[in-house]
């Protein structure tokens, strides 16, 4: 009886042991879902495993497949955090109860209250101005002002714009209703449509070589895109224009991320969101893609601190996503196709 008692309590003590080392295991190991393709974030999550013997697991896709996967999967998702573009998305998500509030001195510290949800759900990374960028060899710098002067008559047959079905355009709008007002910013949205030198085009690049080639005078672009475009050929007659620094401030977004709801590695999943937004691993977040860091603290790449510094809007991003549908409704309204 003994001996059976006893091989009993061995074979239970050892599967005890396997689970423990088990769980252990599967501990150091945080999932990601990426909206941000792998040579952006590839660099960050090494650095992080270095660090801390923490592997990262990560899976890219857009943004929507993201959410919606997320969404099928509920609490059987393996994924700890989500990474995207935009906080209408991570707003979205958080809509969609798939973040969780996270309480973190590190994070509060490190990211401007502006640029993190007044829940703790999302928390920027990285910071992504869009402004206004112009031709050089037609337009003098003294000529622009704000986002809302490009609806002025002068700029007819002048402006180029991205199309109204990129996020990036919707949340400019949002804030701008979060600024103005619905009925003012439809009437400066309608002054942008008549003010077209063509119609909307497919993406900012797209616009920046319209500009180039002066097909338009000016656009509203995100800054890597600018900054891609000169590195490639720095001759091209472009320069950066900050909007609104009088006023509101230059309209920033981030990328960012949150921990999902169903985390099964909450606390490592923690460490690697407070590890992105630490000196160690803000540049290279940012750097990457041409970004500027979302910590203040944090030096600007030479080549983007080339373009000057800026005052950016303080209004809280969660705005953008708040006001996105009725954004979205606007601009149809105001044949902002």
């Amino acid at each position: 009886m003994q001996r059976f008692t006893f091989n009993r309590f061995l074979i239970m003590s050892l599967g005890c042991l396997a689970a423990l080392l088990n769980h252990s295991a599967y501990a150091e190991e945080v999932v990601v879902y990426s909206a941000r393709i792998e040579q952006l974030i590839k660099p960050m999550f090494d650095a992080f495993t270095k660090e801390t013997g923490i592997k990262v697991k990560y899976i890219t896709d857009n943004e929507g497949a993201l959410l919606a996967r997320l969404q099928a999967e509920g609490k059987n998702s393996p994924a700890d955090m989500l990474i995207t573009a935009d906080v209408g998305n991570l707003w979205a998500a958080s809509q969609a109860k798939l973040l969780k509030p996270v309480q973190s001195d590190v994070l509060e510290n490190n990211i401007p209250a502006h640029l993190r949800d007044p829940q703790q759900e999302w928390f920027g990374l990285s910071i992504r101005a869009r402004t206004l960028v112009y031709n050089t060899k037609k337009v003098k710098p003294e000529e622009l002002s704000t986002y809302e002067d490009l609806a002025d008559p002068k700029w007819n047959k002048r402006l180029c714009l991205r199309t109204s079905k990129k996020v990036y355009n919707q949340s400019l709008v949002a804030m701008m209703i979060a600024e103005h007002g619905e009925a003012e910013t439809e009437k400066i949205v309608k002054g942008w449509i008549a003010n077209l030198a063509t119609d909307p085009l497919s993406d900012d690049t797209r616009a920046l070589e319209f500009v180039a080639a002066g097909k338009c005078d000016v656009t509203l672009v995100n800054t890597y895109y600018f900054g891609r475009l000169m590195k490639k050929d720095p001759t091209l007659p472009l320069a950066i224009f900050w909007p609104n620094q009088n006023g509101a401030g230059v309209h920033v977004n981030i990328s960012g991320a949150g921990i999902t709801r169903y985390s099964r590695n909450e606390k490592a999943a923690i460490k690697l969101l407070e590890f992105l937004s630490s000196d160690k691993a803000q540049n290279l977040f940012a750097d990457v893609n041409m970004e500027y860091p979302v910590n203040p603290k944090i030096a600007v790449e030479p080549f983007v601190a080339s373009w000057g510094n800026f005052k950016q809007n303080p209004m809280n991003l969660s705005k953008a996503g708040e006001l996105q549908t009725t954004a979205v409704k606007l601009m149809d309204r105001a044949g902002y196709q």
